[in-house]
């Protein structure tokens, strides 16, 4: 097979330099002293925040110095997952790419083109003065991969162009207009543990095998949820045979649709057979409601040992009474495009200690009035059923601008480039966009990059000839704004 060019050139030499440059989300000191001996060996302005974001301005070219003032931005930082079986030090060690086909891959790490390859195309403009282009700002951002501490430690001020390219999206051919602001709702139920009554019988439910994906990315795919599969279970039983939980152990991350869900269940001996035919009832009645997204979901049910403790009557019917009304999923859409707006993911439920169970729930919403308003749905359900409930502090999300100058010139010159239209669509995840939007009311977004795939793992891939279109689409925006 033929070796595909990487192209632009000058763009794969300054990832090349990048990868060479160890930076480790929260220890990026040395790609910080990298950036800005760049700046200043180039002449240019350059700044560093007491955050630790660098920042580098570039005079607008000959007869173009009264253009708006374009902000490029990418972050610094990248997550770095390597094979087992691999000798690597992501301190030191740089790191090791082969191309395969027309993708780039590392050798058994993690690439770093999230988001090392926006700041290639940012270094590659700052050092060639043939590109035609109005003032700029390359602007790059610390830790955005664990928390976006990078951009919210950033003061207002820090940048001062009116306009803002984020490089930091994953399909070429889509522009990135609005994302969503999230936060996570925490409800604690604290209670002292019962000895069981004669005469009950232990179950161990467990649901498996679920899809799973993305809280925010995937909650519109009508992905079935683990833990409010096992509610409704819960629930019915409890209703009917007074169901008391011995222990729960459902779901995982806070950022995930659960694909996982088990508990350990006491039903009195003269109801284990209906308990079971019931179990069977709900498995397939499940089975069909997800027919198509849920193809290899497992309900498993077997015999338990007895257990030393169950939840007391009142607390188990108040916990299990919220998991079944608390909302789960997508709440509104958006009213600009076709677009979650809010979401909630009941995200785990689990006994932490004896005594103790702990309900993790998470909200997205790209309006920050919804994020609260839906915080509050959920944080309602759990304080009405006696829970201790706390909200966190969260991130903004970015709303669409329908008005949006920058999106239009993207528009327009991704057809002319390439005779077809791009998608234009928001993300129900966070962007360091939404810290901005807070921070600079008014700057006008939006959010591209070249495709890449299997990003936060060994297998990340970027798709070399979707370089060179993002490169001449970058270009051609500068030059026309």
């Amino acid at each position: 097979m033929e070796k595909i060019e990487l192209k632009p050139a000058h763009v794969f030499e300054m990832f090349a330099r990048i990868n060479a440059v160890p930076r480790p989300s929260k220890h990026e000191e040395k790609m910080i002293a990298f950036l800005k001996e760049f700046g200043e060996n180039l002449g240019l302005e350059t700044k560093v925040d007491e955050t630790g974001n660098v920042l580098i301005r570039k005079p607008a070219t000959a007869g173009m110095e009264n253009k708006p003032t374009v902000i490029l931005q990418s972050h610094m930082d990248m997550v770095c997952e390597k094979n087992k079986d691999v000798e690597f030090d992501f301190q030191k060690d740089a790191i090791q790419t082969y191309v395969d086909g027309e993708w780039m891959k590392a050798k058994g790490t993690t690439l770093g083109a999230d988001d090392g390859i926006g700041c290639a195309m940012e270094m590659a403009i700052l050092a060639d003065n043939s590109i035609q282009h109005g003032p700029l700002e390359c602007v790059f951002t610390r830790d955005e991969e664990t928390g976006l501490s990078g951009a919210e430690g950033m003061k207002p001020g820090f940048m001062t162009g009116q306009m803002l390219i984020n490089l930091d999206s994953e399909d070429e051919g889509e522009l990135f207009v609005s994302c969503a602001g999230g936060c996570g709702t925490t409800a604690t139920f604290r209670f002292t543990p019962e000895a069981p009554a004669d005469g009950l019988f232990f179950l161990r439910l467990r649901i498996k095998g679920l899809t799973g994906g993305h809280s925010g990315d995937d909650i519109d795919k009508k992905r079935a949820n683990a833990n409010k599969l096992l509610a409704r279970y819960l629930y019915d039983g409890m209703k009917e045979w007074g169901l008391r939980l011995a222990d729960i152990q459902a779901g995982g991350l806070h950022n995930a649709i659960p694909r996982e869900a088990e508990c350990i269940v006491a039903i009195p001996n003269k109801f284990k057979e209906q308990a079971r035919v019931k179990w069977n009832v709900f498995a397939a009645d499940v089975q069909e409601e997800f027919c198509t997204t849920e193809p290899s979901m497992e309900f498993l049910l077997e015999s338990a040992d007895p257990s030393a403790s169950v939840l007391p009557e009142d607390v188990n019917c108040r916990l299990i009474t919220a998991l079944q009304g608390v909302h789960n999923g997508v709440y509104a859409m958006s009213q600009d495009i076709a677009l979650v707006e809010t979401s909630s993911n009941l995200a785990s439920v689990k006994q932490v200690e004896p005594g103790v169970i702990r309900v993790v729930t998470s909200q997205r919403s790209s309006l920050m009035s919804n994020r609260l308003n839906m915080s509050h749905t959920v944080a309602a359900v759990f304080e009405l059923a006696g829970a201790e409930v706390e909200i966190g502090d969260g991130y903004p999300g970015w709303a669409m601008n329908p008005k949006s100058e920058i999106l239009r010139i993207a528009r327009e010159q991704y057809v002319r480039l390439f005779g077809k239209e791009p998608i234009v669509r928001g993300i129900h995840a966070g962007l360091e966009c939404g810290l901005f939007s807070e921070k600079y009311p008014g700057l006008d977004m939006v959010s591209f990059g070249p495709t890449l795939r299997g990003v936060h793992s060994p297998d990340e891939r970027l798709l070399i000839p979707t370089v060179d279109m993002v490169w001449k689409h970058l270009l051609a925006i500068l030059e026309n704004v």
